[in-house]
């Protein structure tokens, strides 16, 4: 169940960002892509769940569990995707938005699925709460939960930890590491911060295009 990117450009029409690359994360580790802003970090994990933005151009291909998934659409691909900022539904519960993110389904089945990934993220007496009353790690361990709902293949990283202060953040590093290897699914990493390397031999660095 590896996530394997073998890309050759990824582009705007004046200049190229990246590549080649060429990166094999396999299930339960975590890859980490470390460079400076505008070197293409952020764009590559877009183009992986396949969200890059019009202007962008990716020439490559993306094989996850043995299939390419770079010509799916983003709901075809199986890659969860947390991301700096929660995206938690401010209108919503802590339940409503976890059970947004399910598919149709029984119901029973759906609310002990929910219940389960409050668990997972230790978040369990937190189900009816507003998302405005969490603390910004209680925040961070939500939008775990919902993107671990859908039972991706491979999670994408881009720099969830970098607003939480040093002793959530490494709480929540933990927390996700723990979860990718118990899970044993690849993960790709976008960071600025050297502690969030869990293997130098899973470090990439990235050069900014000149």
């Amino acid at each position: 169940m590896s996530l394997i990117l073998d890309l050759h450009t990824l582009r705007t029409p004046q200049r190229v960002l990246l590549g080649p690359l060429r990166l094999s994360v396999s299930p339960g580790r975590v890859h980490t892509l470390m460079g400076p802003s505008g070197s293409g970090k952020s764009s590559l994990l877009a183009a992986l769940c396949g969200t890059l933005p019009e202007g962008l151009h990716f020439d490559g291909t993306v094989q996850l569990a043995g299939r390419r998934i770079d010509r799916l659409p983003p709901q075809a691909r199986r890659v969860g995707m947390l991301f700096q900022d929660d995206l938690l539904f401010p209108h919503m519960t802590v339940r409503e938005n976890l059970l947004f993110a399910l598919p149709a389904g029984p119901a029973a089945a759906r609310e002990a699925a929910m219940r389960q990934a409050l668990a997972d993220v230790e978040m369990d007496a937190f189900a009816h709460a507003n998302p405005a009353t969490l603390s910004g790690g209680q925040r961070a361990r939500v939008a775990l939960a919902r993107a671990l709902l859908a039972q991706p293949l491979a999670l994408l990283l881009d720099e969830p930890f970098s607003r939480l202060d040093v002793a959530l953040r490494e709480r929540m590093r933990s927390l996700v590491f723990g979860l990718v290897r118990t899970r044993k699914i690849p993960a790709l990493l976008v960071s600025h911060d050297s502690a969030d390397v869990a293997d130098l031999a899973l470090l990439t660095h990235l050069l900014s295009a000149t």
